[in-house]
Formats: structure tokens, sequence, C-alpha cells
């Protein structure tokens, strides 16, 4: 227990960082562990610190196939535009590799070590049944842009409202390679 208490009271200090609360702005899907990951892995197998389930997601989940408001190309870019803001990049462009190991991913791994009967505390806490709540909420998401991208492409409209086309993954490459920040979308 002084163990796990060791670690937690460096976690609280973390939480309360500027650092902790930039981490909010990445897409919930980005899976590259930092400091601020390992640091709270206590926290986050008792519950205490839990991913924040963005609205858009909430919204998907309840309505994933809801085309109110969806009239027009213009609503599917901006609809589209919101679930790449909290999932990150669809797979339709190139991806960097997310399946690696890394630091964080090992530290993360030493640091729940420690945690005496892990599974059982994150399951008693609550901790497994909150990680499924926003691993569905993400499913959720996925499906509705995919579904919004069939809609704008059925309807004719630019990427990024339909699947990205060969030359929109260029035009994305080229301005990545340039530094330029965006998706590389045609508007």
């Amino acid at each position: 227990m002084m163990r796990a208490l060791r670690f937690a009271v460096p976690a609280l200090l973390v939480c309360a960082s500027p650092a902790f609360a930039r981490g909010q702005d990445k897409p919930i899907t980005d899976r590259d562990v930092d400091a601020v990951d390992v640091a709270t892995t206590p926290m986050t197998d008792l519950n205490l610190r839990k991913d924040k389930i963005p609205q858009v997601l909430i919204d998907a989940q309840q309505k994933p196939y809801a085309t109110q408001g969806l009239k027009k190309c213009k609503a599917l870019v901006k609809a589209v535009g919101e679930l790449d803001e909290v999932l990150g990049g669809d797979l339709d462009l190139p991806q960097a590799q997310r399946d690696r190991i890394s630091a964080g991913r090992v530290a993360k791994s030493v640091v729940g070590s420690f945690i005496p009967f892990r599974g059982i505390l994150r399951e008693i806490s609550g901790a497994n049944d909150q990680q499924r709540r926003v691993q569905d909420a993400i499913e959720a998401g996925l499906a509705r842009r995919g579904f919004l991208k069939g809609m704008g492409q059925a309807r004719g409209c630019a990427y990024p409202a339909r699947p990205a086309t060969r030359e929109d993954i260029e035009r994305y490459l080229s301005r990545k390679d340039a530094g330029e920040p965006g998706d590389g979308a045609s508007k």
C-alpha cells in the first residue's frame, strides 16, 4: 500500500499541473504514452482519473446514423471535422505507427506492475468499466464518421466530407512535408 501511495502523491501533483491540462487537447485515440500518463497510472487504476468522453462521441452513441441538419456538404465537412478533432485522423490518410513499443508504454507497464492486485482493483474501482465506456464511445464515433463520409461521397462532396482520394493523400503528404498545419483538406 505504501508503494502505491508513493506513486499516487506525485501523480496528484502532476494532475494539478498545466502539462496535465494540455494533455486534454490531444485526440482521445492518441495512444502515445507520455510522462503524465505514466505518473497518473495509479490514479487511473483507482478510477480517480477518468478519460472524459467528448460530447460529440456521446451524441454518436445515441444517434450514429442521424441525418438531421446534414443536407449540405458544408454541414458534413463540419460534422466530420468535429469527429476528427476528438478521434484524430481517419484511416483514409497515412497514419503514424501506433502499435510500436515505446519508452512511455514500458514505463506505464512498470508503474502498473507495482500496484498489488491491479486487475481486481481496476474492476472494483470501476476503472475497467470506464475504459469500456470510452472504447464504446470511440467505436460509435468511428462508425459515425464512416457513415458521414459515405453520405458525402454519395452526394459528391469534396474531402473531408468523403473518403480521401489519391490526390487528397498526395496533397496531405505534401503539406505535412512542408510542415503546414491542417489535414490537407481541399476547402
